[in-house]
């Protein structure tokens, strides 16, 4: 009898994949573990109950971070396929698609720091709407090359159809491009907003410290040895990308564009 390997092999894959994210929940729930310490000395809800702390304030972090990255998605995502529609009808399509590839040009560390001398004159330097403006200047681009797949011959066609019969600009854009556009839309929001939610560099600089994302209290609690608050936020961390994984294959893979 032939021995079937597949399934073992499967399920140690998913085993490996899930580990980290497993050990990462564990984590969080304990403290006072040391080396050579089989166990560790403590195993509760002492760290999840600080998320409430003041002292802590990851509570905090955490809805700043949602408030940032769901204000980064639905700009993005709304000026991305309004604007993506007259880039893709101009005549010079290829000059302005290309000009959307500079900001991944240099890395959001050094793009920070070119931007910052004019954050800190319009007095956006050091607080959230700082950081949605310099996160929105990489999520923008981002749409816009998203969305040029969408503006072909058939949606024109379909343009052509609906002025012919008869239909205004606004009849148009609501009752035909924005149904053909759902899924699109959907899918250019999940990775906008998981551009920002996990976004660092440009908020280390362009915050300086003021806008304490989960991002920033992550690199914040490893760089003092805190792993057990750093595997805390990380938990909230991945939590919103999970949901949206999950909406993601439920609402937008059912329905293809």
């Amino acid at each position: 009898m032939r021995l079937n390997w597949k399934p073992f092999i499967l399920s140690l894959f998913v085993i490996l994949v899930l580990f980290p994210f497993a050990f990462m929940v564990l984590l969080s729930f304990m403290s006072g573990w040391r080396f050579p310490d089989l166990i560790p000395e403590y195993m509760g809800l002492n760290n999840w109950n600080t998320i409430l702390g003041s002292e802590v304030g990851l509570l905090e972090s955490f809805f700043s971070s949602l408030i940032i990255s769901l204000s980064v998605a639905i700009i993005s995502t709304l000026t991305g396929f309004l604007l993506s529609r007259t880039v893709y009808y101009h005549p010079r399509k290829r000059v302005l698609t290309l000009l959307t590839y500079f900001p991944y040009i240099l890395a959001p560390v050094v793009f920070a720091a070119c931007l910052s001398y004019f954050f800190l004159k319009l007095g956006l330097f050091g607080n959230i709407t700082g950081v949605i403006v310099a996160q929105f200047l990489i999520a923008f681009p981002y749409a816009l090359l998203f969305f040029s797949s969408f503006w072909n011959k058939k949606i024109r066609s379909y343009e052509d159809l609906v002025a012919t019969l008869g239909g205004s600009p606004v009849q148009k854009f609501i009752k035909v491009i924005l149904p053909l556009a759902k899924s699109m839309l959907l899918m250019c929001f999940f990775q906008t907003f998981l551009i920002s939610w996990f976004e660092y560099g440009l908020t280390s600089i362009i915050g300086v410290g003021k806008v304490q994302t989960l991002t920033i209290k992550v690199f914040l609690f490893i760089k003092e040895s805190n792993y057990y608050y750093g595997a805390l936020a990380c938990c909230l961390l991945i939590f919103p990308p999970i949901i949206l994984l999950y909406f993601n294959k439920r609402y937008v893979f059912k329905n293809p564009i």
